[in-house]
């Protein structure tokens, strides 16, 4: 197959759409993309065209395009402590309000003639996608929490998901639990499936690049040099990251180490984050840090101690996977999928991600042990080169995508 046509559909403003277009790209691929969001144009692809979804300005809280320093207005806050009843209501309506996006990713891809259409997640790029007809070979890529959590969040939406599952031509997921579960959706028999990172794998040459700037980063931050650092770039993502369980853990590790600080990129400005904050009178340990630019955060993780995201409905999180390629000793919520990477007390913690004790205990006792965390940066380091690098990855994506064709 000489320069197969990829019609990508999927958010055109996140770093993980970008990473993917590299990836592929990398591997001779022609790419076309429809993104779900209004974004800024990308180079180099065959067409483009943005299709918006329902209300999909209301969502996306986890993706920010402005510059890395600007706080948010008093909109972006107001719309931020709506969001879980906005993505209820969301979950209810935007599958059924999907006709006249259908129609037009159906003409689009129709004046492409693409190879391949590959959706980069279910809800709502696979849901788009579902009607496509039958000539055109679809890919679905599951995210962590399409089939545990937003599947079932409405009835209308989960009767969707099962079409876009039943659909599908090949399935892409990040751990090899949504494979399975994607049986008990409609995946028929003998669809090909790959278990490979959702962000099209990591260019760990580019991480490696950010460690001489770490320094310059915490300067530019304020972030102090002689305490433990404990990093959550989790965001916040309503009825999958308990985040209200982080928080209060902070107290509790501090009453035994009050040295400890922690940083929340993403969280600067948010209404819950700063409530949380001053609540439990903790503002000398934490510091809420706007989005940053992916090689800053790259940065910060090599100077930090423990990542920690206390999620009960997930993948394999993109920041799980850079932040261990970096040397950082995870302490992860105990689900199914990260148990498919994390051996506990060899190179990481899982944790009961609703029980703050049991999470404060962990970080202190990984905090006194710096042989385990050494030995965890070393073999995770390992697994990342076998399982995660981008060359590895595409080499699985393009034996699938060849299966269709």
């Amino acid at each position: 197959m000489d320069n197969p046509h990829i019609v990508l559909v999927a958010d055109g403003r996140s770093p993980i759409t970008r990473n993917w277009i590299k990836m592929l790209r990398s591997g001779g691929y022609a790419i076309s993309l429809v993104s779900t969001y209004p974004y800024q144009p990308i180079s180099g692809l065959e067409k483009q065209k943005t299709i918006p979804v329902g209300f999909s300005s209301l969502a996306g809280g986890q993706v920010n395009t402005k510059h890395h320093q600007e706080r948010p207005g008093v909109r972006k806050q107001v719309m931020g402590s709506l969001r879980p009843f906005l993505m209820r209501v969301r979950a209810e309506l935007t599958p059924r309000l999907m006709g006249a996006s259908k129609e037009k990713l159906h003409e689009f891809v129709r004046s492409c003639q693409p190879d391949i259409v590959h959706a980069l997640r279910i809800p709502f790029e696979g849901l788009l996608c579902e009607g496509l007809p039958e000539e055109f070979p679809l890919v679905v890529s599951v995210w962590g929490n399409d089939l545990t959590l937003h599947a079932k969040s409405s009835h209308y939406l989960g009767r969707m998901t099962r079409r876009a599952v039943t659909r599908a031509d090949a399935l892409l997921a990040d751990a090899a639990r949504d494979i399975a579960l994607a049986n008990d959706w409609g995946l028929r028999d003998h669809t090909p499936t790959a278990v490979v990172p959702g962000s099209g794998g990591l260019d760990i040459s580019a991480i490696d690049a950010c460690r001489p700037k770490a320094d310059e980063v915490m300067k530019t931050y304020g972030i102090p040099y002689d305490r433990p650092l404990i990093i959550n770039p989790r965001g916040f993502r309503p009825g999958s990251v308990h985040q209200d369980v982080f928080f209060n853990s902070i107290p509790l590790v501090l009453d035994s180490m009050p040295n400890v600080y922690f940083l929340c990129p993403g969280m600067q400005g948010q209404p819950a984050a700063q409530k949380w904050v001053q609540r439990l009178d903790i503002s000398h340990a934490v510091r809420l840090l706007p989005f940053l630019r992916q090689s800053d955060l790259w940065a910060l993780y090599t100077n930090a101690s423990i990542y920690i995201s206390l999620s009960s409905h997930d993948g394999t999180p993109n920041s799980f996977l850079e932040s261990i390629t970096c040397g950082i000793y995870p302490i992860v919520g105990d689900i199914a999928s990260l148990r498919e990477w994390v051996i506990p007390g060899k190179n990481g913690s899982l944790v009961d991600p609703r029980d703050p004790v049991g999470a404060a205990r962990e970080i202190c006792g990984v905090l006194g042990n710096e042989n385990l965390r050494t030995y965890a940066a070393k073999k995770n380091r390992l697994l990342i080169e076998q399982r995660a690098q981008r060359e590895l990855v595409l080499q699985k994506v393009d034996a699938l995508y060849k299966s269709l064709c």
